[in-house]
């Protein structure tokens, strides 16, 4: 996989992380629920940067 799609997909799950973490702390008032969508999230951006 080439340098512009690595970047191309830290792009496209960055902004999920920023303005989902802002809702989903919103929602629950806590951290931890930020925590465990921000390491989900993390896991499928891996997954794709692997294909």
């Amino acid at each position: 996989m080439n340098i512009s799609r690595s970047l191309g997909i830290l792009v496209v799950f960055a902004v999920p992380a920023i303005i989902g973490g802002g809702i989903v702390y919103a929602f629950f008032g806590d951290y931890v629920p930020v925590f465990v969508f921000e390491t989900l999230l993390l896991l499928v951006a891996g997954g794709f940067a692997c294909k």
